[in-house]
Formats: C-alpha cells, sequence, structure tokens
C-alpha cells in the first residue's frame, strides 16, 4: 500500500475551511492569549508577586551563606551571635519562600483552570452559533482536535508557562545585577556560553515549532479518521474492510508517532544541554581562578555563591529557552482555535429580528435560486404555496433539492436569488432563534443523545414538563414501547440511540416534535428505515400529529403522500409538477408514472422509482 503523506501542504485553502497555521497572525495571537490574564486580575497580580518573592529567596540564601563564610569562618572573626542571627534569618527566607511556592502553585492553577474554563465556553459557544455552511466545508475531527486537543495544550500556557516567564526574567535580571555587584571578572566567565545558548535556542525553537504544526495537522487526520470510522463501523463490518481500515490506520498513526519521536527528541535535547553547561561553566570557573581563591584575592564565600549563581543563571536562560519554544506550541493551538473564533461570517444572528406569537404556518417560495457551491445550482426558479394547515409533500430522485428545500424553510443556509416567505414575511426578517422555535423537523436519521428518553424528548427546555412528554409519547405512539422499558421514561440512552430499534428512535423523534409543539412540521423521509407494523403505529400518528399545524413529508413511501393537499414534484432542481394526487394523474407526467411503477414494484422507495422513472 502507498504511504499517504504525513501533512499534505496545498497552495490554498478552500473558502470557510480551517487552516492548519496562520505564521502572520502569531503576534497578534499572543496579545489575545495574554488578554485573558486581564480579566482575572486578582489572581494574575498575586501570582506575579508570589514569584517575584521566590526570586528574592532564591538570590537571598546563597548571599546569606556568603556573608557567615567570609565573615564569620575565618580565623579571628567567628560572631556567634552574628552567625545565629543570620541562621535564623535564612531559615525564615526558607520557610517563607515555601509558603510563597506553594501559594504560588495554587493561585497559577486555579488562574489556569478559569481561563480554560471561560476558554472552552467561549469557543463551544461560539460552534453553536455557526451555520451548516461551516460544518459542511470542515470535517469533525479536525473541529474536535481544536475542541479539545488545542485546547488543552493551553493549559500549561496559563497554569505556568507565562507567569514563570515573567519569574524568568525577573530571576535572570536580579541575578546578573548582584553577580556583577560581586565580581565583574566572574560574571562575564559565567556568561560565557550565551552566544552559543541562544544559537541553539533559535535553532530548537525553529525545528520544533514546524514539527509541532506537522503534530497538530496529523492529530487531526487521525481523530477524523477514526470519529468517520467509528460512526461507519456498520459499513465496514458489512463489506468486510476491517483489515484495510486496520492498514489506513496503522499508516495515519505512524505518522503521528514519528512526529511525536521528533518532538520527544527535541524536547529532550534542548531541556538537557543548558543546565549541564552550567555544570562545566562551575568547573572552569573553580580552575581559571584557583590561584586567586588561594591567595585570598577571591574569598571562598564569594566563589562558593558565585558557583551557586551560575547554576541559577543558567536555569531561567534553560526555562526562558523552553518556555519560548512551548509558546511558540502554544501559539500554533491558539491559531487553530481563533481560527474557529474568527469565522465570523457563519455566525448565525440569533438576537435581532421579527418575533410574534404562533405563526399561522402559510410558506410561500417565490422564484428560489439556491446553490451550496457557486453557482451549482440545488434549486432553480423554484416558486410554489403551502396553506396554512395544509399537508404538502415532496417528491423526486434523490439529489433533486427535496432537503434542500426543508434546510432553506429553517434557514440554515441563505438563498442568493429569491424570496422565501412565512405568513407572508421575508424568513431573513425573522429572529433566526424564534423561526425555528416555530419549525420541527423529523429526519430519516435520527440523533439520539446520550441521557434518558425524557432527555430527548424535552431537550434542556424548561416548560416542556414530565406529563407534557407522556402526553407527546402517547400521541406519537412511542408510550407503549417506552412502558415496556425497566426505566420508563428514565430509560438510559447509550450514544446515538444505538440500543433502540430505527422505528423506536423515530417515534421517539416524532414525540420530541410533538412536545415542542410547532407551527410547521417537517418529515424528511422520516418513514425510510422502520418495518410494517411501526409504520402503521406512524400513520396513525401522522393524523394526530398534524392536526392544527402546516406538515410537509419528503416521502419514502407512496402511502404516506396520497391524501394530502398538494404534491410537489422536483426534477433536477426545478418545480416539474404539483396538484393533489388525482389531479396530478390525469396529468399523466411524471408523477402519474412514478405511480405507476410504485403500483408494480411497492417495496421501491420513492427515490428510487424517480430515478427510473426521470
Amino acid at each position: 500500500m502507498a504511504k499517504k503523506p504525513i501533512l499534505k501542504e496545498t497552495g490554498r485553502v478552500m473558502a470557510g475551511r480551517l487552516s492548519e497555521y496562520n505564521e502572520s497572525g502569531t503576534r497578534h495571537t499572543f496579545a489575545r492569549l495574554l488578554g485573558y490574564f486581564l480579566k482575572f486580575p486578582g489572581r494574575t497580580i498575586l501570582s506575579l508577586l508570589m514569584a517575584a518573592y521566590e526570586n528574592l529567596v532564591d538570590i537571598a540564601k546563597p548571599f546569606i551563606l556568603m556573608l557567615i563564610i567570609d565573615k564569620n569562618l575565618v580565623p579571628g572573626r567567628n560572631d556567634m551571635g552574628e552567625i545565629v542571627l543570620l541562621s535564623i534569618l535564612y531559615g525564615v527566607i526558607v520557610v517563607t519562600g515555601l509558603v510563597a511556592a506553594v501559594t504560588h502553585q495554587l493561585v497559577l492553577t486555579s488562574l489556569g483552570q478559569r481561563i480554560m474554563h471561560k476558554l472552552r465556553t467561549e469557543l463551544f459557544a461560539h460552534i453553536q452559533r455557526l451555520n451548516m455552511k461551516f460544518f459542511d466545508n470542515n470535517a469533525s475531527g479536525s473541529i474536535l482536535t481544536r475542541v479539545s486537543s488545542d485546547v488543552e495544550s493551553l493549559n500549561s500556557l496559563y497554569s505556568s508557562i507565562l507567569v514563570d516567564l515573567v519569574k524568568e526574567v525577573m530571576m535572570l535580571v536580579t541575578l546578573l545585577v548582584t553577580m556583577f555587584s560581586l565580581s565583574w571578572q566572574l560574571t562575564l566567565v559565567a556568561l560565557g556560553a550565551l552566544p552559543f545558548i541562544t544559537v541553539l535556542t533559535i535553532f530548537f525553537r525553529t525545528v520544533a515549532k514546524k514539527n509541532f504544526v506537522r503534530v497538530k495537522a496529523q492529530l487531526s487526520r487521525l481523530n477524523g479518521f477514526m470519529s468517520e470510522n467509528i460512526i461507519g463501523m456498520k459499513v465496514v463490518q458489512i463489506f468486510h474492510r476491517e483489515k484495510e481500515k486496520r492498514a489506513e490506520f496503522k499508516d495515519i498513526n505512524d505518522g503521528y508517532y514519528k512526529l511525536g519521536v521528533t518532538e520527544a527528541v527535541l524536547n529532550s535535547l534542548g531541556n538537557s544541554l543548558i543546565p549541564n553547561l552550567a555544570h562545566m561553566l562551575a568547573l572552569l570557573m573553580m580552575a581559571f581562578f584557583a590561584t586567586e581563591l588561594l591567595n585570598g584575592t577571591i574569598l571562598v564565600g564569594v566563589m562558593y555563591s558565585f558557583i551557586t549563581y551560575t547554576k541559577q543563571l543558567y536555569q531561567p536562560i534553560a526555562a526562558i529557552a523552553q518556555q519560548y519554544t512551548s509558546i511558540a506550541s502554544a501559539i500554533v493551538s491558539a491559531d487553530r482555535i481563533f481560527d474557529i473564533t474568527d469565522k465570523t461570517e457563519f455566525d448565525e444572528d440569533m438576537e435581532s429580528g421579527f418575533r410574534g406569537d404562533r405563526i399561522r404556518g402559510e410558506i410561500e417560495f417565490r422564484n428560489v435560486w439556491f446553490a451550496y457551491i457557486d453557482e451549482n445550482w440545488v434549486l432553480k426558479d423554484v416558486s410554489f404555496r403551502i396553506g396554512p394547515g395544509e399537508r404538502a409533500a415532496f417528491v423526486g430522485a434523490t439529489g433533486s433539492g427535496k432537503t434542500t428545500v426543508i434546510s432553506l424553510i429553517a434557514r440554515f443556509y441563505e438563498i442568493q436569488k429569491g424570496q422565501i416567505l412565512l405568513d407572508g414575511r421575508d424568513i431573513r426578517e425573522y429572529n433566526l432563534e424564534y423561526l425555528r422555535q416555530q419549525i420541527a423537523v423529523v429526519m430519516q436519521d435520527v440523533f439520539l443523545f446520550s441521557g434518558d428518553i425524557a432527555y430527548n424528548i424535552r431537550l434542556n427546555r424548561d416548560d416542556i414538563t414530565d406529563e407534557d412528554i407522556r402526553r407527546a409519547a402517547i400521541t406519537a405512539n412511542a408510550d407503549a414501547f417506552i412502558s415496556r422499558l425497566p426505566d420508563g421514561y428514565h430509560h438510559p440512552v447509550g450514544e446515538r440511540g444505538m440500543s433502540f430499534s430505527s422505528g423506536q428512535r423515530q417515534l421517539i423523534a416524532f414525540a420530541r416534535a410533538v412536545a415542542f409543539n410547532p407551527a410547521v412540521l417537517v418529515l424528511d423521509e422520516a418513514t425510510a428505515n422502520i418495518d410494517v407494523e411501526t409504520e402503521a403505529a406512524i400513520t396513525d400518528a401522522l393524523g394526530k400529529i398534524s392536526s392544527g399545524r402546516t406538515s410537509i413529508y419528503i416521502a419514502h413511501r407512496l402511502s404516506t403522500i396520497v391524501d394530502s393537499d398538494r404534491i410537489f414534484v422536483l426534477h433536477r432542481g426545478e418545480l416539474r409538477e404539483s396538484g393533489t394526487h388525482e389531479e396530478l394523474l390525469e396529468k399523466g407526467g411524471i408523477y402519474a408514472r412514478l405511480y405507476s411503477l410504485s403500483l408494480q414494484k411497492p417495496n421501491q422507495s420513492l427515490g428510487a422509482a424517480a430515478e427510473e422513472v426521470e
């Protein structure tokens, strides 16, 4: 099997698609990350104060020991009172430094978790406001990686890195001032490896950053592949493609593994080289100034403090180098997150617009043209009217535009030409939340959330009581099977409701629609995947459900639409025929041929029959 590239580079990104990384936005992204600290000023200031005190403790401890060694541990200069006083001071500094360190860590952890909570909440809220076009253009795996992995990558940034970076810079400046005040010669020797470290840091930062971009892109691909195959596992098993899918997964996983190893090697080298240089410099310092140390030109306490300070000097340098790389990696993750939040062109406005009482349910399309991509028209100059309380049906082959009509009524997409009216008002004038409250859609592939049956009917709507749920289930003929379950309406629902049959999921979806009491009810081939017995239960429920509201059917079986007030026949995006069942039969057109074929092949779906007729 040919190996797939770890990361495919392309010259441009499709409009609306998420990009992997935007180099030009680095400074702006970093400023936005810092802005989250301003949302929690108290904890931020407290953590900086604790960090500053920790630095003071680290500087003071060698300095106090130097005073004890050079002033009180030499012949003729051993003042025990001063030694005791300095020892007590040393102990106080150590204890308060420990308290400061613990406080610093607790405050930082709290600060980081608060920022992460806010970031996750904002990101999820924004994703919920995005329209369907965004989700059409982007794989779920890529979105999930940004919401989970990329957000988690920022955790250490807020929990330690940024505040510690300030701490290390403060420590570096304080150390240099202290060291130069004691001996400029020793300080220059201690800084001898700085040019080499600078070059090393730039190299590791550049290589690590490029590798991290590839890691994130490969992880998105891995998550997308897993998500897609878990959802489509039934297809994989039916066609016995387990072996081939494992090979594909191994290919992607191998690429992620290699990139992960590269990241580990880069981090290991970068983290170990710089601290070890400090020990070598301390050795060279003692050898270089051995003569001065022996003849007393340099005091023992000063040399001791300088060796300690030299080791401490390269700790913040190493930390800054490491944190710089970590910040660069976090910026990659942040850029991918902000790539979602910045796509405001896909935002749905849920605030403005007209709100009224319950709508009557009159729907009218006037010369509507619509395309998902450019001018590849799915609907072409479509015009029709459905009166309030009428039962209408749409018939046509797969791809003729039936489901698109439903999506446009609910404003999941915006039309390019024409006008859609609801009760005589352009639907673009309605408040979007209000509009969708008036419409309930029962899809062919019912989606159920993890929870219980009552939750899946109510969907967190507080004004729907348990009694409302039961009444809705009775109306939808779902109460019979729900009542037989061990926990009734509190029976657990697994992921996607796969523990229920297709018919049971459809009945729950009907009950959900009834509970929300819409003015317009849409059934998108809602009887396609059910048995004859369940269809009888649903057919019986349809009359009760449709009463008093406009109903629109995209039918799988002809028996569900023959009694419709109006039937619309779509052909390649155009409305070719409309009328009642009897009127269309008299015309002898597409519908009449479709009806004749359905009598000959009663088990064939209308969509397949329509394709055969065309």
